[in-house]
């Protein structure tokens, strides 16, 4: 392992990614602390300290990385860019012409990438405009949060907002573009990451700081959640492939056993913050508006009420399916399969093959749904029985053991791809990411 690490340094095209990486992450995080013009950020702080980690504020706050309690120009983070890629590839299964763009190559997706970025500007306005109108409300109630509230304030919030989210799709563009990928899923790492020292220090201080039976019970629950995490991101089902024989000149060679490699969890994580996305939308807009209406909306979509839970769930298994069916296409696999000579043994090619494939994605990825909900219930079930913070729940751990295997993946491929030993060594096991491999020829 140690030799792995040191052959990092070796592959210049490899260290400069990750250092570019680090430094767009340092970038972040010092922005983190840069807070809204005209707010007073030990204010903003107390409020969400009083509103706990389990509330819509403090699973906001998780997601931004802490910039919410700092009232940052970072506040919003990440969030309204994955809300509009959510939009945009509903759009595509709907509207035609998007769907024609998505099929057009790389000129195609660099179309739909500019209408998520516009997509990404709006919702970042309208998100910033709530935000102002909720902090002179924060104001009112005795919060002394904004300085000097009105017309001027709401502007400058809005800009200052909206810039800082613009800047922070710039730099996941540019993490994926020129780092070691999965940018919107490195900054959401990050911000996680570095909100974990704060959380266990809360935690241990409310524990009486030594170890009792709670703690040891936490440890226990974070380590099996860590083990199935991983367990399930690398778990896949193998489909045998035969490829048929091949004559060469007056020889005849013996066709090519292979397989095709289905993940169960073919959507990684994304189907846990494309459902937090969404709940958070209408609930910040909800709980920073004076509309009683609104407001009981705000109180059933609330972390802690069994009704969020429930359509959380829900949410999470859709979009298992539906990233799973905008990533993976039974028909164009078994095409492939059929113009390379391959097929399954006992499977006619063609249709047949579409069919039986797309039948056991099905069935797989009704598996890794159901594992995406038992690992996304468990903060809600530790913030009911242990009062632990929401940092410590099966979303966060999710995301970040997630984000990590996929980057230890990465990087296991520049080493591969240049002759060099992998990080498990020559002897072992080759990491997996949460891609859907290809079947090899």
């Amino acid at each position: 392992m140690a030799n792995s690490f040191s052959n990092l340094g070796k592959i210049p095209e490899l260290r400069k990614r990750i250092l570019f990486t680090l430094a767009m992450l340092a970038v972040y995080r010092i922005g983190v602390f840069i807070t809204v013009p005209g707010v007073n950020r030990v204010e903003m702080a107390n409020v969400i300290t009083k509103g706990g980690s389990g509330s819509l504020l403090g699973m906001f706050n998780m997601f931004s990385g802490g910039a919410l309690q700092q009232l940052s120009i970072f506040a919003l983070g990440i969030m309204p860019y994955v809300s509009a890629s959510i939009v945009i590839q509903l759009l595509t299964v709907v509207i035609p012409k998007l769907d024609q763009l998505n099929k057009e190559g790389e000129q195609g997706r660099r179309k739909i990438n500019q209408l998520t970025r516009y997509g990404t500007i709006l919702l970042a306005a309208v998100q910033g405009y709530f935000i102002a109108q909720f902090l002179e409300g924060l104001s009112t109630r005795g919060s002394e949060v904004v300085v000097d509230p009105g017309w001027g304030f709401r502007v400058m919030t809005v800009l200052s907002l909206t810039t800082g989210t613009a800047f922070i799709m710039w730099l996941g563009e540019q993490i994926t573009e020129r780092g070691i990928g999965n940018g919107s899923s490195m900054i959401i790492f990050a911000g996680i990451v570095a909100a974990l020292p704060d959380a266990l220090t809360q935690y241990l201080a409310r524990s009486g700081g030594g170890p009792s039976l709670s703690s040891i019970m936490l440890l226990l629950l974070v380590v099996g959640t860590v083990a199935a995490i991983c367990f399930f991101e690398r778990a896949h089902r193998r489909i045998p492939v035969q490829y048929a024989k091949r004559q060469v000149g007056r020889k005849l060679y013996q066709g090519a056993q292979s397989f095709l490699p289905l993940k169960i969890n073919v959507s990684g994580v994304i189907p846990p913050i494309f459902a937090s996305s969404i709940l958070m939308f209408p609930t910040q807009i909800a709980s920073m508006s004076g509309s009683l209406f609104l407001q009981d909306v705000a109180s059933v979509l609330h972390p802690a009420d069994w009704r969020y839970n429930v359509i959380y769930t829900v949410l999470v298994v859709f979009f298992a399916y539906f990233y799973t069916a905008v990533q993976f296409n039974p028909v164009e696999v078994a095409d492939n399969l059929k113009k390379g000579g391959g097929f399954i043994p006992g499977i006619r090619p063609g249709k047949n093959t579409a069919e039986y494939i797309e039948r056991v994605l099905t069935r797989i990825t009704f598996a890794g749904a159901m594992y995406l909900s038992v690992v996304c219930m468990i903060p809600a079930l530790l913030q009911k029985y242990m009062s632990v913070p929401f940092q410590f729940g099966g979303t966060g751990l999710l995301i970040v053991v997630g984000v990590a295997l996929d980057t230890v993946q990465q990087i296991e491929s520049y080493l591969i791809t240049r002759n060099y030993e992998g990080f498990t060594g020559p002897k072992g096991p080759r990491i997996r990411g949460r891609t859907a491999a290809r079947p090899a020829r």
